[in-house]
């Protein structure tokens, strides 16, 4: 199947790959031209402007957008639907807020031109991984970009199916679910990270006890010097608090035990501060994923250890830099 990529970043790019890989057909534009020779490089098929896009792109033509939330991406839908004609189809697979996607989905789909919103998961690791997907739009225009979510996804691989699920059908143990009408794609992954926020402030918070458990405020009989990074790397194995943002974790603490590589400064990418507002819209007790959303918030006055954890997490699974030490 072809397929237009704007956007050739962290994921972008390793998306294009891994079409490709599947034996699809890739279009790519990025503002960064030396991104688009590259991945022309690698077989993609470069295009230098919208236009030379939306030219190269067969009817009906599917453009993926994969460029920073807000602006950005209404910008590049605003300038695709300019050009796109009845049939065609835009996909945006960034980190959109949900009541956007209504919007424009709304406003393009009065020009003939289909809406899909597409939450994605899988950070820079997706290339080797594949990526989750949580999708939303018209039911008919989902079913026919099959082909793309299946090539993008992770596949059952070798998880075990969960109890009862072998008298189901359907795509979500491939990694890839759609979930509904337009918004609900990017609504579901907003909830995603920001239970994300609140797994990561649990480990960071736990490990930043262990690591303090040597203060010398304690009485020496309670004081615990304690190989934090075993303690991760233990805890991968057998224990029920296991998971891949554990993984990521453990191999951080190997590279830098003290995590001195990183200042405790933590970014938010506007998803958690999102899933509290509905929430509060829903009138839903939220503690743990609030409390989350607020710790970052004072990860920019003051730093701990706990920071730090939440720091190399967002390093490892997307590529996030924080400001690094000495600034």
């Amino acid at each position: 199947m072809q397929i237009g990529m704007v956007g050739l970043g962290r994921m972008g790019g390793n998306m294009v790959r891994r079409l490709l890989r599947g034996g699809h057909e890739c279009v790519a534009f990025a503002r960064n031209p030396d991104n688009v020779r590259k991945l022309a490089s690698e077989g993609a098929t470069g295009a230098f402007s919208l236009d030379d896009l939306a030219v190269k792109l067969r009817k009906p033509r599917v453009a993926w957008v994969m460029v920073p939330a807000g602006d950005p991406t209404e910008q590049v839908v605003n300038d695709l639907a300019s050009r796109f004609q009845p049939g065609d189809t835009i996909i945006d697979g960034g980190n959109s807020y949900y009541k956007d996607d209504v919007r424009r989905a709304k406003s393009i789909l009065e020009k003939g031109i289909h809406y899909v919103d597409v939450g994605t998961s899988g950070g820079i690791w997706g290339l080797e991984r594949g990526y989750c997907m949580m999708i939303g739009g018209e039911e008919e225009v989902v079913r026919r970009l099959d082909p793309i979510f299946r090539t993008l996804a992770p596949g059952r691989g070798e998880i075990p199916r969960t109890p009862g699920r072998e008298r189901t059908t359907g795509t979500v143990e491939d990694g890839y679910l759609h979930c509904g009408k337009s918004g609900s794609g990017h609504f579901v992954k907003m909830v995603h990270n920001g239970i994300e926020y609140g797994l990561m402030q649990a480990y960071a918070e736990g490990l930043d006890i262990l690591f303090n458990a040597k203060s010398r405020e304690l009485p020496e009989e309670f004081q615990f010097d304690l190989n934090i990074a075993d303690v991760a790397e233990l805890w991968r194995r057998g224990s029920v608090i296991g998971s891949w943002l554990l993984d990521l974790t453990a191999a951080a603490l190997v590279e830098s035990p003290t995590l001195s590589d990183f200042t405790g400064f933590v970014q938010d990418s506007g998803e958690g501060r999102w899933t509290i507002l509905a929430a509060i819209e829903e009138a839903v007790p939220a503690e743990v994923l609030s409390a989350s959303l607020f710790a970052r918030f004072r990860s920019r006055h003051e730093h701990t250890f706990a920071e730090k954890v939440l720091s190399a997490m967002r390093q490892k699974f997307g590529g996030h830099i924080e400001r690094p030490t000495g600034e």
